[in-house]
């Protein structure tokens, strides 16, 4: 995910031991000196033309429906407050668990680091009309939730896209949920529409439990989740109504053929990075994707039998990768010129997420949500190279084309390929 896909066993190749989970309750504490008025560090803006809005939407009553956070191209005369960056104490209470601690504990530091902390984009704005744009489906990593990777999706709505950024159910989300409606013996007054939030939680590895079959499993389910966005938002652009379970005042219908659905594309980190390659492989539609940092294990074998046909980037880390990762991703693009991979030089697994963004520098190296690159830099490359990869194969007619080279491995903190030393090929 964020800051826990490192300390998770399953990314520690050759019996590397797995790392420590305590002491992350200070990720966005503040630097010795500093004051209280200045302890946040703030995630960036979008670079982009167009000022961007951010949206939640759910559908039906039941875990099955969707549940994604829309980041979009929105008016810029708006007096809408930006929208916070974690919504709810019980996302704190998933984070806990999945740190391995105390709730109470971790939900007051939580709520005292980055309680107040906003991301970006005005909540419900009106949508930014007279243009079709092309469509991204963004996936999470282990452990983290729609609104986590808002710097990266903020950025792509700011040079035009239309962002759905998927809240997974498969129990890999630190914490997420679905409404149901209230039992009759439960006082009604708690919620105005007759809802209640049923919360489900990170399903950590049982005792003896194989790791690759359960995450096999759940990528398949998140396959799905970002298929069934991708046909929820082509929906909606084709002037359906759909219902929204959670209260908005967003005008869902603005969206009518505002979406480029001949151009729509796939992002994800870490196990996102997974799940892209399996959307790949089950929908045409996708016509590229993204993975940042793709953990494979999860990725199934009989996708590496030819079933990824579309252009796909890789976007490294220099410090989270290893052999038998690489080799994967390798044996996935070989022979294929529309494949490739690229590695950010001083960069770390959580260089994506926006946890790099609100932990200030020392706290930020010493849990490693910081490398030695500067968190700006390094996201810039990352975006500017998605940015050209998918001005390519979307035949855009934007100006991303300046960041082509950084698509090879080209420019200042970038490497083509990977930093990793690989077994020679055998011969054929």
């Amino acid at each position: 995910m964020v800051f826990s896909d490192i300390w998770d066993s399953g990314y520690c190749s050759k019996g590397t031991p797995q790392k420590s989970r305590s002491g992350l309750s200070v990720n966005a504490a503040m630097e010795p000196g500093s004051s209280s008025t200045e302890k946040f560090y703030r995630i960036p803006k979008g670079k982009g033309p167009h000022s961007v809005g951010c949206t939640d939407l759910m559908t039906e009553n039941a875990v099955e429906g969707s549940f994604l956070r829309l980041y979009y191209p929105s008016c810029s005369s708006t007096d809408n407050e930006e929208a916070p960056w974690i919504p709810d104490k019980e996302y704190y209470q998933g984070l806990s668990d999945f740190l391995n601690m105390y709730r109470v504990v971790g939900e007051r530091l939580f709520q005292y680091y980055v309680g107040s902390v906003t991301c970006p984009a005005k909540s419900n704005a009106a949508f930014k009309l007279g243009e079709k744009y092309p469509l991204l489906i963004f996936s999470h990593g282990l452990g983290a939730f729609r609104t986590i990777y808002s710097a990266i999706c903020i950025e792509m709505a700011s040079q035009g896209f239309v962002v759905a950024a998927v809240e997974h159910r498969d129990e890999s989300a630190s914490a997420t949920y679905y409404c149901k409606k209230k039992s009759i013996s439960e006082p009604q007054e708690e919620s105005v529409s007759g809802l209640e939030k049923e919360w489900i939680y990170y399903r950590k590895l049982k005792t003896g439990e194989e790791e690759r079959c359960l995450r096999h499993k759940q990528v398949q389910q998140r396959a799905q989740e970002c298929i069934k966005a991708l046909n929820l938002i082509l929906k909606i652009n084709s002037g359906e109504e759909v219902t929204n379970v959670l209260n908005s005042n967003f005008d869902w219908n603005s969206l009518k053929d505002s979406v480029d659905t001949s151009r729509i594309a796939v992002m994800g980190h870490s196990f996102g990075g997974a799940t892209v390659i399996e959307s790949l492989s089950k929908e045409i539609r996708f016509r590229c994707g993204i993975a940042l940092d793709a953990w494979m294990l999860p990725v199934g074998d009989d996708v590496y039998q030819n079933s990824v046909q579309q252009p796909l980037l890789f976007i490294n880390s220099e410090k989270f990768q290893w052999a038998d990762n690489i080799l994967k991703m390798k044996k996935l693009s070989s022979n294929d010129t529309n494949k490739k991979m690229i590695t950010i030089k001083g960069s770390v697994h959580q260089s994506f997420p926006d946890f790099t963004f609100v932990s200030g520098g020392l706290i930020g190296r010493f849990f490693k949500l910081k490398g030695e690159i500067d968190p700006n830099e390094a996201i810039d490359i990352s975006n500017h190279a998605s940015l050209a990869f998918l001005q390519k194969h979307l035949s855009l007619k934007k100006d991303f084309d300046q960041w082509d080279s950084l698509v090879d491995g080209i420019g200042p903190n970038v490497i083509p390929g990977t930093n990793i030393d690989l077994p020679p090929a055998e011969p054929e």
